[in-house]
């Protein structure tokens, strides 16, 4: 399949518009990598990415040399090195001949009949016993990178699609399902082989018949097609025959009766009341097909339910098990025990931090004594000569100029306090003389401060 050289220039890299640059990349390889590793290393980098890359945009699994001619020509000469490219490239397992990818299929693939991918080519053996390293121009070859896309797109397509409630799908549905990812038969048949490699799909031939039978979510590896499955795959068809009968006859019935409308209009009664019959006949012929169609699907409910009755009875005998041996060797007598057991634990440190408490060191003080002077001090009162005299209210009249202390000036002095405050009576007699002799003017601090009164103890 040649690429016209817009859509080249597209998606090729820029190395391609290099003439010196693909005179090199076109020419062929050295007869081996020793003699100049350089110049092989980097054709293989080169054509091997562009290869993969290739087959991905025009959204094929598989390869020929053929093709890869026809593709990469340019300026009409072809790649010299694409055969020496796919051989390493089968080393690294980057690719696969179709025969030796399909050559580990089942019987179930043998009995469809997968086209000439499960004949090894005869070209291909003759060479290897041979011993050339000449790849044949039709031989294909599987990119295993984009078949495991392939086959991981359709997995997902099915699981996301209504029909992942269908334990079994026929071929017919499968390619309708996977037409947006396979394009042909062929791919599609490369990645239902790579998903029966990673035991996600297995195929059978029922009655001639091409089924195909996917793992669920969340299972491992798909479980062989079982009579269950081939008996629930026929109700289901079953069920959809009906329902396309019903509709069919339900069409049918409407018809009649516009026809009879059309013809009672045209005053044609008798040909009218016979249209009518007639869709009363296929009325009820659809009413019958439809209890049989809810029949089909009563059935198909309990089957359903069984099955997540089953899965429920599995869960609870795996909890039971579960259970069994998570109690295994545990009784009442022992929690009781074990529950005494912690109950004199607490005790005993209860009683160990009690005699910790009492135990601490005392000052050397005889507690007794000293309550008895904590008690002297709180009952110790302040005595009553000690309490200090009434200051008095009334304003203290200043001394005359004249110096002389007249008899007014000494009624306006405060009375002398009864208690006692450590003066004797000569030492008063003795001061009151000084301020009364004197017939000079004295000053107001001319009192000795040596003689002032001392306060009250």
């Amino acid at each position: 399949m040649s690429v016209s050289v817009e859509k080249r220039d597209a998606w090729f890299p820029p190395d391609w518009e290099d003439d010196e640059r693909m005179a090199f990349l076109f020419s062929a390889f050295k007869e081996n990598r020793d003699v100049d590793c350089t110049d092989w290393d980097g054709k293989i980098d080169f054509w091997s990415p562009l290869i993969i890359d290739h087959c991905r945009r025009h959204g094929s699994v598989c390869v020929s040399l053929q093709e890869l001619n026809e593709s990469f020509r340019r300026k009409g000469s072809v790649p010299l090195g694409l055969s020496t490219v796919l051989q390493s490239m089968i080393r690294n397992e980057k690719v696969q001949k179709e025969s030796d990818f399909a050559a580990n299929v089942d019987s179930g693939w043998l009995s469809w009949g997968v086209g000439l991918l499960l004949v090894r080519p005869l070209k291909w053996t003759l060479s290897a016993l041979l011993g050339s390293g000449r790849v044949p121009l039709e031989e294909s070859f599987v990119v295993i990178d984009l078949v495991k896309e392939k086959a991981a797109a359709l997995l997902a397509a099915y699981r996301a699609s209504p029909l992942a409630t269908h334990s079994l799908l026929s071929f017919q549905e499968l390619r309708v399902l996977s037409s947006h990812i396979c394009p042909d038969e062929s791919s599609l048949c490369l990645a239902l082989l790579q998903l029966q490699r990673e035991k996600h799909v297995t195929v059978s031939l029922h009655e001639g018949e091409k089924l195909v039978k996917f793992s669920q979510a969340g299972q491992g590896r798909v479980p062989p097609v079982s009579e269950v499955d081939l008996g629930i795959y026929q109700l289901q068809r079953s069920e959809k025959l009906l329902e396309e009968r019903v509709e069919v006859l339900g069409q049918e019935a409407e018809k009649c009766k516009q026809q009879a409308k059309s013809l009672l209009k045209e005053g044609k009664k008798s040909q009218a009341l016979r249209c009518l019959r007639g869709s009363k006949r296929v009325e009820k012929k659809a009413d019958r097909l439809f209890a049989q169609l809810e029949t089909v699907k009563g059935i198909l409910d309990r089957i359903a339910n069984s099955q997540t009755d089953r899965l429920v009875m599995q869960a609870y005998q795996a909890g039971v098990a579960a259970l069994r041996i998570s109690l295994k060797g545990v009784t009442v007598e022992r929690a009781e025990n074990l529950v005494d057991q912690i109950q004199e634990l607490c005790d005993t440190q209860d009683e160990v931090n009690q005699t910790l408490a009492s135990g601490a060191l005392d000052s050397g003080e005889d507690s007794e004594e000293l309550e008895e002077e904590l008690k002297s001090l709180l009952e110790k009162t302040i005595p009553d000569n000690d309490v200090l005299p009434v200051v008095p209210t009334h304003p203290i009249s200043p001394p005359r100029k004249t110096g002389i202390l007249d008899a007014d000036f000494v009624q306006s002095l405060p009375s002398v306090p009864d208690s006692s405050l450590g003066i004797t009576d000569e030492e008063l007699d003795r001061e009151l003389s000084r301020l009364t002799v004197s017939d000079t003017v004295v000053p107001r601090g001319s009192i000795s401060a040596h003689r002032k009164l001392e306060p009250a103890q």
